[in-house]
């Protein structure tokens, strides 16, 4: 009977303690979302056991739905791992080995000729990044693909970047080329390996490998990719002429780097299968997430598609990924075995990585992200104008302000950042992966106001206001 006593008193303790953790959870994304500095879906495990689950905000702009769990997303870069998945389940297949040249699948790229399977896992191939190469002969009507991608570079007969394996640098080439070597390997498409190796085994019913532009189709409860028109609040699609970016539509074909889709609910079904080697032995899970070193004796803390920190009594793994309006997030401690997994729909959006932790370690939050203050707008336009840069006198850095933000931009550049107020004369910034960035008034002697642009504690530009812009008429008085 004590026995029992004392099971029901540590049971009720254990709940009282998880119910605690998700408050603290729930409080830390619920701010951020209000700041608008979150937008999408997290999961949250200790030990297996689901902490928090739960979507935040909005996953159509026209209807108005809102993000679940059982959301979709666009992965990103989080792509990787599954490429890098279906390159191990073929050399575990007899299919393909690490040490191959790339040349032996794809011999149009027989330039390449020093560059191995290897190599591209890793990073360490000195091949260039086609998001920048092909950036630059683009015909905006045409939505490329992966063999688009090999014959632009068989045209171009590049050198690449080094010499292989003597340096760790991250091009998305490297996985778009692993997919293509997937397929012709395999002898089937990218998206359908994929399916029938991991997907289909692991149950991940809502995982697959979609092209949004260029096989639109229906799919239930999925999320849109957005970003923020310029100059305003409203959110549209990356290609939409009020934000500009043509070249998510123009790449939205090449598959590899990114493209997988799917929900926080599946990606923890996913990491559960790493942790109990479901789909491949203990001895090639290490190999996928081990630290190696270049030929340079360098450490490449980057494994098969994964990031990965090692050392005495540390080992964790995991990715981010950002393209075309969605951000992404996945970790996993495997010491004391976390789970972190964030999807968001936003290109602004941020999350809280040290307080995330600080919870699940039962320690006390420190303030990661600084609240937002509601100043009347009356007292925020008495920050717009125009400032005169200190260091660089044709340089003028303008701010104005719109819907309890300041904008930023100069006369050189559209910025187009947007800070929010933390105190009477600080504005904290609305930054992508939660970057910080702080703009800081203050009255000099003469009574002009001076600007001080600050990012991590340091002062790097600053300004006086020339000119101010009354709110009711725009016009221009100078001070």
């Amino acid at each position: 009977m004590f026995l029992s006593f004392l099971f029901v008193i540590a049971a009720g303790l254990c709940f009282a303690q998880k119910n605690t953790q998700y408050k603290q959870l729930d409080s830390i994304f619920s701010v951020l979302h209000s700041q608008n500095q979150f937008n999408g879906s997290v999961l949250i495990a200790d030990k297996g056991k689901v902490l928090l689950k739960k979507g935040y905000g909005i996953r159509d702009e026209k209807t108005k739905a809102l993000n679940n769990p059982g959301t979709v997303f666009e992965l990103a870069s989080c792509t990787k791992q599954f490429t890098a998945m279906g390159i191990v389940l073929l050399k575990k297949d007899g299919k393909l080995n690490y040490d191959d040249k790339i040349s032996k699948y794809i011999p149009e790229l027989s330039c390449w000729d020093k560059v191995t399977i290897y190599d591209l896992l890793r990073h360490t191939s000195g091949i260039p990044e086609f998001l920048v190469d092909m950036e630059e002969d683009k015909d905006p009507t045409k939505i490329l693909n992966n063999q688009d991608l090999i014959n632009f570079y068989a045209n171009r007969h590049d050198t690449l970047r080094f010499e292989p394996k003597t340096r760790h640098r991250y091009s998305n080439t490297n996985y778009a080329l692993l997919a293509s070597i997937i397929e012709r390997a395999s002898g089937r498409k990218y998206a359908d390996y994929l399916h029938e190796r991991i997907f289909k085994p692991l149950k991940m019913k809502n995982t697959f490998v979609y092209n949004r532009r260029e096989t639109p189709r229906a799919i239930k409860n999925y999320a849109t990719g957005y970003v923020w028109a310029k100059d305003s609040f409203e959110k549209v699609t990356s290609e939409n002429p009020r934000y500009g970016d043509r070249t998510v539509y123009y790449l939205d074909g090449v598959v590899g780097a990114a493209k997988v889709n799917s929900t926080v609910e599946d990606l923890f079904r996913w990491i559960t299968a790493l942790k109990n080697n479901t789909l491949i032995t203990r001895q090639e899970f290490e190999e996928m997430t081990a630290v190696t070193k270049t030929s340079l004796n360098k450490n490449i803390s980057y494994g098969f598609g994964f990031d990965v920190s090692k050392g005495e009594n540390k080992f964790a793994f995991g990715h981010t990924g950002s393209w075309d309006g969605y951000i992404s997030f996945i970790s996993q401690n495997m010491i004391k075995d976390k789970t972190i997994i964030i999807l968001e729909n936003f290109n602004l959006g941020t999350y809280s990585y040290d307080n995330i932790n600080q919870v699940l370690d039962n320690k006390p939050l420190s303030l990661e992200y600084k609240t937002k203050l509601n100043l009347p707008d009356s007292e925020m336009k008495t920050f717009s104008g125009i400032y005169k840069d200190e260091k660089e006198p044709e340089e003028q850095h303008i701010i104005t302000c719109k819907n309890g933000h300041l904008f930023y931009n100069t006369n050189k550049v559209k910025w187009d950042m947007r800070f929010f107020p933390v105190s009477g004369n600080e504005f904290q910034a609305i930054r992508q992966g939660g970057r910080d960035g702080v703009l800081r008034f203050t009255t000099q002697a003469d009574g002009a106001t001076r600007l001080e642009m600050i990012e991590y504690g340091k002062v790097i530009g600053s300004g006086v206001k020339l000119v101010e812009v009354t709110a009711a008429s725009n016009e221009i008085s100078v001070r």
